[in-house]
């Protein structure tokens, strides 16, 4: 098999002839992790080359500042994103975690949000995007879209989460319509990675708090699950084998009938901290995949290298010869992580086949 091929059949419960890897780090163990295999080479077999997006006309960060955050002061460091949303920087030691402010946290009508610039795609960068993913499968390689904050986490960035809770909960316009906005953009990016020939699309909308979820399935099936169906779905109406990855951090087990009903083929990370990969297996891995299970807030930061390996080896062996499970860490791998559990994983990985 191709890594392609490989990837794909692991997506599809079809078997698999070895197992990619896949993981991110800030940037301190980066760098302990560069200085390591410079003495000590290793061979990673990286699971996906990402495709790059669509193009984008964005609002200059000035214009936020000056009508939606003319009475906020922000620490220096502070950027605006082009959704207008500002995060101001926290910690040094969480590197990836900030203060968000939102530009719609005082919006009180639906005109608001018809007014509000926000950034309008276009697919002028399509045949860019189909030459790269040209390029990655005449490598043997899967090539995968990232849409990340799909609809749910890119609304309430701008709105603020208690706010959007509120105007759902009431039924109000407003959040019918912001919803709408960023589902309709989200729908123009699905479209544009399955017309570049996308193998794959990662959405991702957290949806999971550490012990339960974040909204009630019904609110979730009212709100949120026809607007991730209708992305899914125009991806799948020009690819109908794209594969359908999903992420959300935390506790989503009651939620995930209703994420199989939005058309979703595998379900990121499995928080070992928070659910259960043999139960979840044993009820839906005839029809989900799975990505993560590796605990970044237990094993990964806190095991030794061997139960790094042992639990890579367990939950493949859940997993079964037909695959199913992309083994990996469940989010960013943070300074207190040794490098050498990172070295572990990737061997661990080459080495279940064998």
């Amino acid at each position: 098999m191709t890594d392609r091929e490989n990837f794909i059949s692991i997506a599809k419960r079809k078997g698999y002839e070895r197992m990619p890897v896949s993981f991110s780090m800030c940037p301190s163990l980066s760098q302990k992790y560069n200085e390591y295999i410079k003495e000590n080479p290793i061979d990673v077999p990286w699971d996906v080359d990402y495709i790059p997006g669509i193009s984008a006309k964005w609002t200059d960060g000035n214009v936020f500042r000056d009508k939606y955050y003319k009475d906020k002061s922000f620490k220096e460091g502070t950027s605006i994103n082009g959704w207008g949303v500002a995060h101001e920087p926290g910690s040094k030691y969480a590197y990836h975690m900030t203060y968000m402010h939102h530009p719609m946290d005082k919006f009180d009508s639906v005109e608001q949000i018809l007014e509000y610039p926000f950034p309008v795609f276009d697919k002028s960068m399509l045949p860019e995007m189909k030459a790269q993913t040209d390029r990655i499968h005449a490598n043997g390689r899967p090539a995968m879209g990232a849409m990340q904050t799909t609809v749910w986490e890119r609304s309430w960035y701008m709105r603020g989460m208690e706010n959007l809770m509120c105007d759902m909960l009431s039924e109000d316009e407003m959040a019918t319509v912001l919803l709408d906005k960023v589902t309709d953009i989200a729908v123009m990016q699905a479209e544009a990675y399955a017309e570049a020939g996308a193998d794959a699309i990662f959405l991702g909308d957290d949806i999971g708090m550490q012990h339960t979820i974040m909204m009630s399935i019904g609110l979730y099936e009212e709100w949120l699950m026809p607007r991730h169906k209708r992305v899914i779905d125009a991806a799948r109406a020009i690819n109908p084998d794209i594969v359908v990855f999903y992420h959300s951090c935390g506790r989503v087990t009651e939620l995930i009938p209703s994420l199989i009903k939005a058309g979703i083929d595998v379900l990121n990370p499995v928080q070992p901290e928070t659910m259960d990969f043999r139960d979840l297996h044993e009820k839906y891995g005839d029809r989900l995949s799975f990505h993560g299970t590796l605990g970044t807030q237990s094993v990964m930061p806190f095991g030794t290298p061997d139960d790094v390996r042992r639990t890579v080896f367990e939950n493949l062996d859940i997993a079964g010869e037909k695959g199913g499970l992309f083994v990996c860490p469940t989010h960013l791998l943070e300074p207190e992580v040794p490098v050498e559990n990172v070295i572990a994983y990737i061997k661990a990985c080459a080495d279940y086949m064998k």
